[in-house]
């Protein structure tokens, strides 16, 4: 149930990384197909992805997991 890292690799490539992990889970050419791959995990185990651009600053997030703290049903 780890968390899915999507980041820019050093040789221009994408990976999808666990939290923790010393090793890329799976390497893309692009960043899209990155963010594909690590979203399909993230809801497989109901884990957060978090999204990194080229400069290491956050773009995005999305949560597939136990939201402690759910929105209100705005009705």
């Amino acid at each position: 149930m780890a968390n899915q890292f999507v980041t820019h690799r050093e040789d221009g490539r994408w990976q999808v990384k666990a939290e923790g992990a010393s090793r890329a889970t799976q390497v893309f050419d692009t960043q899209r197909d990155a963010i594909m791959r690590a979203n399909e995990i993230g809801r497989n185990q109901r884990s957060e992805v978090t999204v990194m651009g080229m400069n290491g600053q956050i773009r995005q997030k999305q949560s597939y997991g136990n939201d402690p703290c759910p929105p209100r049903d705005r009705r």
